[in-house]
């Protein structure tokens, strides 16, 4: 079974976050969407509430996938998990400088453990999914 994280604080979840964990599902048997519980980011919500909204986002657009929250090495937490994979979304070219270093780090602790990168649709780059729901109700 191929198994996948898709790490991130998710604060809030957006549309583009669902667009690369959509298109994430079609490359593994199971993806784990891991909300980060990270203080040093000074998240808006909780990391419960994160957890809350992402399972919220993810039955109302339909996508069967397991959510779950770590702290610690993200490398840590996919062995744990027996992941093979860690999904990554970029918007922009200064995402990729971030995660490519990133994944350069992650591949000396876990070299087992294969980065992959997706791009979000350009329609959602930006806008988060509640925001998308308020726009649509005016």
């Amino acid at each position: 079974m191929k198994i996948a994280i898709y790490p991130g604080t998710f604060d809030p979840i957006t549309m583009g976050h669902l667009d690369v964990a959509a298109r994430a599902l079609k490359l593994v048997d199971k993806l784990i969407i891991a909300v980060a519980d990270v203080d040093h980011k000074k998240p808006t919500f909780s990391c419960a509430r994160r957890v809350e909204m992402v399972k919220a986002s993810l039955a109302e657009f339909g996508l069967d996938l397991e959510v779950d929250s770590f702290n610690g090495l993200l490398m840590d937490y996919a062995c744990s998990r027996g992941a093979q994979m860690v999904v990554r979304g970029l918007r922009a070219m200064s995402d990729f400088e971030y995660e490519f270093q990133m994944a350069l780090m992650n591949r000396k602790l876990a070299p087992q453990v294969e980065e992959v990168f997706l791009t979000s649709d350009q329609r959602f780059i930006f806008l988060s999914s509640s925001l998308v729901k308020e726009l649509a109700s005016l």
